[in-house]
């Protein structure tokens, strides 16, 4: 039963080394799908960007600010996040640090008490020898010795391993404490750096503001950002389905290898329990001749006399304490990092009516009305405190985090069969093409980019290239 044992436990760890490689592939193949497809969306705005004639001087530094308040308004977030994980490392750390102080402590008083009561009881190995009493008695004293000689080692050896742990955490302890005081040193620039973005974007902003109010009453220049949103509507379709169809390639082609290891993983674990169940004859039939040939032998041997009794020594004192086992030292444990999402098996599912809202706030403008300068609104406006955060509608991958012209930061996000969800005029974007996100999570801040006046969220649905009515989808 043993050696079957065995087999099976090697025939498990041939399929977890197998299954290992597997995942750092699908890992892998992932990270290039995710740096195909933001190669292509960077190719595509650069196309858009190239077919806008009419962008002035002042338009561009106007993108630039914006674009550079996103990016360290984003940066600040990811610093904010880590400094969340390595303060609750640190706690952990600390916590670690103060049990096995603690530990060290009973282990140094148990062994001085073991050393106290050994020099008042007077015996050793030598008084014991020169005393001169019965050899039985001194006999049940050196092997009491012995028993005290081996504690006390154990409990060098627990003590000597606490103070290694110790060490190390300690250790580990002022890595974490230097990388948490850089990160706050970096928290404190990138905070002077936003500063500074922001009384720029103001000026950018004073100096734009009026071409930039013309351009809104004219309809031509609506019918301009319109088509530029289209055309970039049009290409990430493009790219969507090209990426849709490396995937499903890709599902397959893993389907296809999973089926052969499946396949070639059986056919070995069939092969280890024969010959584990080989073994196991094998080791029975042993046993069996073995028992025979010592039945036969008790048989013939005559019995045996009774042995003198021995006198019992005398029972072990208490082990020492046992430390509890103390947690990893800094080389085994882990960084804290933020967990990656990955693209369902499946694909995402599209999106159902009773969406939640991505922001609270008034609706300005109605889908399919007449604007008052001129055009027809594909979406609708939510008007809501700058900075409040923007949340996914639903589950899906961010295809386009940009600046466009007329919508300020822009974010993207496809949610399978062909259904787009698109947030405008942001003070800044949080995600980055590519990023998986859930329904809820908050991917942008409201804001007033693209030559807004007043800050607030533009919100467009999208059904294979075609603008949908937002209010219809989502809750009231």
């Amino acid at each position: 039963m043993r050696v079957l044992s065995l087999g099976l436990v090697l025939c498990l760890a041939s399929t977890l080394a197998q299954a290992a490689p597997s995942l750092q592939a699908r890992q892998a193949q992932a990270q290039q799908d995710r740096s195909t497809l933001r190669s292509q969306i960077d190719a595509l705005q650069k196309r858009i960007e190239s077919t806008e004639s009419d962008k002035a001087d002042a338009t561009a530094a106007l993108q630039a600010s914006e674009q550079s308040i996103s990016d360290i308004t984003r940066r600040l977030a990811d610093l904010q996040q880590r400094h969340r994980l390595l303060e609750d490392s640190l706690k952990q750390l600390r916590s670690a640090e103060d049990q096995q102080s603690a530990d060290l402590k009973r282990q140094q008083t148990a062994l001085a008490d073991q050393l106290r009561a050994q020099y008042a009881s007077g015996l050793s190995p030598w008084t014991a020898l020169l005393s001169g009493r019965d050899p039985q008695a001194i006999g049940r004293e050196l092997e009491y010795l012995q028993y005290v000689a081996r504690a006390r080692t154990e409990a060098l050896n627990d003590l000597h391993a606490t103070l290694t742990k110790l060490g190390a955490l300690r250790q580990q302890t002022e890595t974490q404490q230097k990388e948490l005081d850089s990160l706050v040193a970096d928290r404190e620039k990138e905070k002077k750096d936003l500063q500074a973005q922001q009384e720029k974007h103001r000026e950018v902003l004073a100096q734009v503001q009026s071409r930039l109010k013309g351009e809104h009453q004219q309809a031509q220049g609506l019918k301009a950002r319109d088509a530029r949103l289209g055309t970039l509507i049009q290409g990430l379709d493009v790219e969507i389905a090209k990426a849709e169809a490396r995937r499903q390639a890709a599902l397959k082609a893993e389907a296809e290898r999973r089926a052969r290891e499946q396949a070639e993983q059986a056919k070995r674990a069939q092969q280890e329990r024969a010959r584990a169940a080989q073994q196991a004859r094998e080791i029975r039939e042993q046993a069996e001749r073995a028992r025979r040939a010592e039945e036969a032998g008790a048989a013939k041997a005559p019995p045996s006399e009774t042995a003198p009794s021995k006198v019992s020594p005398p029972p072990p004192p208490p082990p020492a304490p046992q430390a509890p086992a103390a947690p990893e030292t800094a080389q085994e444990a882990p960084a804290p990092r933020t967990p990656q999402r990955a693209v369902p098996a499946g694909g995402f599912a599209g999106l159902t009516k009773g969406l939640p809202r991505p922001v609270a706030g008034q609706v300005q403008g109605r889908f399919g009305t007449q604007r008052p300068e001129g055009g027809v609104w594909r979406g609708i406006v939510l008007r809501a405190a700058a900075g409040t955060p923007v949340r996914a509608v639903a589950a899906g991958r961010v295809v386009y985090a940009h600046w466009l012209s007329g919508f300020g930061n822009l974010i993207i996000i496809d949610h399978g069969h062909q259904y787009l969800s698109i947030y405008g005029y942001n003070q800044a974007v949080l995600k980055q093409v590519g990023d998986v996100v859930a329904q809820g999570d908050v991917i942008a801040r409201v804001g007033a980019t693209g030559g807004q006046v007043e800050p607030g969220l533009y919100f467009e649905l999208r059904h294979q290239g075609a603008p949908i009515n937002p209010e219809v989808w989502l809750r009231p």
